[in-house]
């Protein structure tokens, strides 16, 4: 939901999101309130930030997860759900990235289409950008698109794959460590 408050600058935005309880989205100059997730998505999410924070330590990349902010351009301002960076200049700012290699979204009924198409078309506007992964907790699907060295984005469906692939990062994630934690044990404790 846009708020009444139209065409802010990216300055504007950051003063004012700064100050907010809730995050926020921004694109050209209309803010968009960001809902709260299901357990299914905090908890894949925290799944894929776990794993890939360990394969990354000792390497020049970090993962950082929904928290943080990404600007893609004077005009948009997003929240990944997860992402990579190896850029000098991300690994010392305290809120705004610029330059992630990867971006992982975990989709929600409600924002699929959009990850899927606009936000797709958005990202691809960062020149850092190698790769856009798209985890569906609902369907187990995980779909993987790559930059290649034309500059053209190729998918690659790895939803019947034992693992999720990130070569941008050279790391490799198993499905099931991806949805572990998804169904509770059924004699676990309520």
């Amino acid at each position: 939901m846009a708020l009444p408050q139209t065409q802010w600058t990216l300055a504007d935005f950051l003063t004012w999101e700064d100050a907010q309880p809730d995050r926020h989205e921004f694109h050209r100059g209309e803010v968009f309130a960001m809902v709260g997730a299901r357990r299914t998505h905090g908890r894949v999410v925290l799944n894929l930030g776990r794993r890939l924070a360990e394969q990354l330590d000792g390497t020049p990349c970090q993962v950082f997860t929904e928290g943080m902010k990404v600007q893609i351009a004077e005009d948009t301002v997003f929240y990944p759900d997860v992402f990579v960076t190896c850029d000098k200049a991300d690994l010392v700012t305290d809120m705004v990235f610029r330059a992630p290699t990867l971006v992982i979204e975990v989709l929600s009924p409600g924002t699929q289409s959009y990850d899927r198409s606009q936000k797709f078309a958005i990202y691809r506007r960062l020149p850092s950008l190698k790769e856009y992964i798209l985890v569906d907790p609902d369907t187990r699907r995980v779909e993987g698109f790559r930059r290649g060295a034309d500059d053209l984005w190729v998918l690659h469906d790895m939803s019947q794959d034992a693992a999720m692939q990130a070569p941008s990062v050279g790391c490799s994630v198993p499905l099931v460590q991806i949805f572990q934690g998804m169904v509770p044990d059924a004699d676990a404790d309520t």
